[in-house]
């Protein structure tokens, strides 16, 4: 068994590790590794409903989509992350106790009591502090979790806030619980570096074989065209999202809006506008000009630069028409 941490905060690059770890490394790991502000999504999730869009946008956040599946996840650098890629062995792929139990014997060390509580929660005084997630593929488990240790909650609120009603679809859907960061149940104050220290300690005690391991340079090669290729893709951070509908208006000078589109694979498959506006041309035109489009904001924008607006909905510009699709 190895030990890795990972000296990148970049989310892409570190999901790209877990899945290198799990799917051609063949030894049994322990991962550890804090992100800059990103959002991880679950692998059923439709990204683009979990997401604050106009925030993620006006703070460059990234959105990266994870193996596992489950809920959608804000990290930041006070968010340690931790991931078991071990041999199966006929573990339970609904049996999130063995692998957060050295967290919870760390915390239980430095007197906080803390627990596993639901199906795959860790819990302090009733707040949420850990989400875990797992995936057992070709005789290979990959558990992994989160530990909001100093994060920023305020940020993580406002990047995962939605508006439900834009969005109807079959996706796992994220529950929004309260949540908590450790620091602020520790007798006394402890650096996230330390604690780092200790999760690290208490797994090497657990698994005395366990080396640490620094990712080789064919290795490394590996895990960036991961990154490169996949976890910093359209395709599959947003494309591979189920399918799903999504409806807005607008209020514009020209008049009122609205939009109903049908979301194939990330793209726009159906659309429909309706509206109280004057229109010179057959709306269809404009629908069918928009079909295939990536739902994503440059790719839209670019479709409508190259439409003529004003003779669909009278005055009104490409930028003041995007925001009917988000």
């Amino acid at each position: 068994m190895i030990s890795v941490f990972s000296t990148s905060h970049e989310a892409p690059f570190n999901i790209a590790t877990e899945e290198y770890l799990l799917r051609q490394c063949p030894h049994e790991a322990f991962l550890l590794y804090i992100n800059q502000p990103s959002i991880i999504v679950g692998m059923h999730q439709n990204s683009i409903a979990e997401i604050n869009q106009d925030y993620v946008r006006k703070h460059q956040i990234p959105v990266v989509r994870r193996l596992t599946g489950g809920g959608t996840v804000f990290h930041d650098l006070g968010n340690l992350n931790f991931s078991f890629i071990m041999d199966s062995k006929g573990d339970s792929p609904w049996n999130f106790q063995r692998y957060t139990a050295p967290i919870l014997e760390v915390l239980h060390d430095l007197g906080v009591h803390a627990e596993l509580r639901g199906r795959n929660d860790l819990v302090i005084d009733g707040l949420k502090f850990s989400g875990n997630a797992k995936l057992v593929e070709n005789g290979r488990i990959l558990q992994h979790g989160t530990i909001l240790y100093s994060s920023r909650l305020i940020d993580l609120s406002a990047a995962l806030k939605v508006n439900p009603l834009k969005f109807n679809d079959k996706a796992v859907k994220s529950v929004r619980a309260r949540v908590t960061n450790v620091t602020e149940h520790l007798a006394e104050p402890l650096s996230l570096e330390r604690f780092v220290e200790l999760v690290r300690s208490k797994v090497h005690s657990l698994y005395p074989e366990i080396t640490e391991h620094v990712l080789s340079v064919e290795e490394l090669k590996i895990i960036r065209d991961l990154c490169e290729n996949k976890y910093k893709s359209w395709d599959w951070n947003y494309g591979q999202s189920p399918k799903y509908n999504f409806s807005h208006a607008i209020r514009t000078t020209a008049g009122t809006i609205e939009a109903y589109l049908d979301i194939q694979k990330g793209r726009v498959e159906e659309i429909r506008i309706f509206g109280d506006f004057f229109s010179n041309l057959e709306l269809s035109f404009f629908e069918n000009a928009l079909k295939n489009t990536p739902h994503e904001r440059n790719a839209i924008l670019e479709k409508l630069q190259t439409l003529e607006l004003d003779q669909f909905f009278g005055k009104v510009n490409a930028e003041e028409l995007l925001e009917l699709f988000f």
